[in-house]
């Protein structure tokens, strides 16, 4: 059995935010608006699925969050794992 597994990049969305999105050209609803996925601050996104048993998350900017810490972004580009070490500093 031959496995071609196609590898495909995640686009950003172009269509219009629902019409209850406070910004223009933004999809969030909630207040405050989320950080937008490529904003250094993007983890601070709410959750809008949660999947423990597969172990990620998707924030409502679009970013997947992965348990060991590592993210998909919205264009398809990866984010390695980022935990703290736990080892002393020098």
């Amino acid at each position: 059995m031959s496995s071609n597994l196609e590898h495909t990049v995640c686009q950003a969305s172009t269509t219009s935010p629902p019409a209850e999105s406070p910004v223009p050209g933004r999809a969030c609803a909630h207040t405050p608006i989320c950080p937008a996925a490529f904003a250094t601050d993007h983890d601070a996104a709410r959750t809008v699925r949660r999947h423990p048993v597969q172990g990620w998350v998707l924030l409502c900017n679009g970013v997947v969050v992965f348990d060991d810490t590592g993210e998909l972004l919205p264009d398809g580009r990866c984010i390695a794992p980022h935990r703290p070490s736990s080892r002393p500093a020098a």
